[in-house]
């Protein structure tokens, strides 16, 4: 545990200040060369900017960008860095230059931990096409998700009667912890038809692991930024992540091993019988006329790209949508009363009520401009390119700050405000700000090819959680109106401190069936 909070503290500063007076001798000169970069801060030999950065990278950049301008240059380490952080430089960046920039960031622990394979981080190709067509089509395709649409309704209902028991008990609940295990089913049951059983199950194994991944892909490595550091594990990374690995390995393969014997038993599940994904990367696995050969590391890569993209955002944006509404809760009132006039108190909201609820979407817009699950679009450059008058030479990191655009007053009225009506406002005029990548004030979801692929399936269950949490709960949470909003460091942004309150029923809420 000691060993733990010493390697927290070790922020990109406090290395810094670490490095500097053991390095006497700078010995990392490069011939000058012509590019016209953008501006940039003050920097130091060795360690470049890293001195300026925080836990919480995206505020840092944030803070940077509003002294420095909207388009920086930084050095981190060896790494050269740009950080946009207006919408029309997203726009010069991820559609102009999409091709250009269509390639991901890589780590030390991302190639570790995702076998070097993973969809996420592999180049636009062959590969990632086939993968992204399976992962829209197949997986992710209205048909699939209109089979998984009972696991979804189960997995809300499940929830709901949690929060029910804990409320006529009166005992608090962990919002954070559920919220992780809602989110989790539904994913785990269309990736590998396992569930959270509270019994130390696959899926609750799964459930760990993927806030441990998305924790290591955001923190700071120093051997991922300082050359002559790459073999030195100054910050005991290296263990962490290869224990992580290993844990997910192990589950894994057991978890594939099980489908397979299963499938020589049974027989593989034809067409339209609502396969997981699963069981489709095991067809392409053994079908030797497969237009793309993958492997069983492609297919335990894949499986873990889609627990961390799933998983752990959508739990995320829907606490912080709960926060922002205990906190605003004229907000709150406004968003009850709609759900009352299109759904009543007979019957719980379902899917097909969430066309008919705008206010309920304006919210679900209002909490991802303000509190983006994913903070910072990050891209690296495969090739020379020139922005708005700058030079961009290839291997650059591209860092867009979608969280600082958010919060912008340049482009958003009253920005820190959580005022959902903006986006009714928007449409009245015809205006409307969609969350699709088509708006770059407001990229979720990223843009390009290289946005998220599920969007369709967040889309579909945020609007019914939130509906039924305000459907059949009062959230005064005794009184407290005043939440903490600081968020943890990772590749996510979740809140620093886990929701627990106790729940009250809401009188006249519907009944809930299981």
């Amino acid at each position: 545990m000691q060993a733990h909070k010493v390697v927290e503290t070790l922020t990109p500063a406090v290395i810094a200040a670490v490095l500097l007076p053991t390095v006497f001798l700078y010995v990392l000169f490069k011939s000058k060369q012509n590019h016209r970069l953008p501006p940039s801060p003050p920097s130091l030999p060795i360690i470049g900017h890293l001195h300026h950065l925080g836990p919480l990278i995206h505020q840092s950049f944030h803070h940077l960008s509003a002294r420095y301008g909207p388009l920086i240059h930084l050095r981190l380490g060896s790494v050269p860095c740009v950080v946009a952080s207006t919408p029309d430089l997203a726009r010069d960046f991820l559609k102009t230059n999409e091709l250009a920039f269509s390639s991901r960031k890589h780590s030390l622990a991302i190639d570790h931990i995702t076998y070097g394979v993973a969809f996420a981080f592999a180049p636009y190709g062959p590969y990632w096409k086939f993968i992204k067509k399976m992962s829209t089509v197949e997986l992710l395709g209205n048909q699939n998700l209109g089979h998984f649409l009972p696991i979804r309704t189960q997995e809300i209902n499940e929830l709901l009667k949690t929060l029910t028991e804990k409320a006529r008990r009166r005992e608090s609940v962990n919002l954070t912890e559920e919220l992780l295990k809602l989110t989790n089913n539904v994913i785990s049951q269309m990736m590998m038809s396992i569930r959270c059983s509270g019994t130390n199950s696959e899926a609750d194994e799964a459930k760990n692991l993927v806030r441990e991944v998305t924790r290591i892909f955001g923190e700071f490595n120093v051997s991922d930024f300082i050359w002559f550091c790459k073999n030195i594990d100054l910050q005991g990374f290296k263990k962490r992540y290869k224990d992580t690995h290993r844990r997910y390995d192990a589950l894994l393969e057991k978890i594939i091993s099980e489908r397979e014997e299963k499938r020589r038993k049974e027989g593989k599940k034809e067409d339209g019988e609502g396969k997981d994904f699963l069981d489709m990367l095991l067809d392409v696995l053994e079908d030797g006329k497969a237009e793309i050969k993958i492997t069983r590391d492609h297919i335990k890569a894949l499986i873990l790209d889609f627990f961390t993209a799933a998983t752990d955002t959508t739990a995320i944006a829907l606490e912080w949508m709960l926060v922002e509404l205990i906190s605003n809760p004229k907000v709150l009132e406004i968003a009850r009363k709609e759900i009352d006039h299109v759904v009543g108190n007979e019957r719980l909201v379902k899917e097909s009520d969430a066309p008919n609820l705008p206010y309920i979407h304006a919210i679900i817009k209002e909490t991802l401009r303000l509190h983006p699950p994913i903070p910072m679009l990050i891209r690296k450059s495969t090739e020379n390119v020139s922005v708005q008058g700058y030079d961009i030479p290839a291997g650059t990191m591209l860092f867009v700050n979608i969280w600082s655009i958010g919060r912008n007053p340049k482009f958003w009225e009253s920005p820190l405000d959580f005022k959902p009506h903006r986006f009714i406002e928007a449409d009245a005029r015809k205006g409307s700000l969609d969350i699709k990548g088509q708006n770059f004030q407001l990229l979720p979801f990223g843009t390009g090819r290289r946005g998220c692929p599920g969007i369709n399936l967040a889309m579909r269950e945020l609007p019914v959680v939130i509906a039924g949490l305000i459907q059949c709960f009062e959230w005064n949470v005794g009184g407290k109106q005043v939440f903490d909003m600081h968020e943890r460091a990772g590749l996510t942004a979740p809140r620093a401190e886990d929701f627990v309150c106790v729940p009250s029923v809401r009188e006249n809420s519907p009944q809930i069936s299981t």
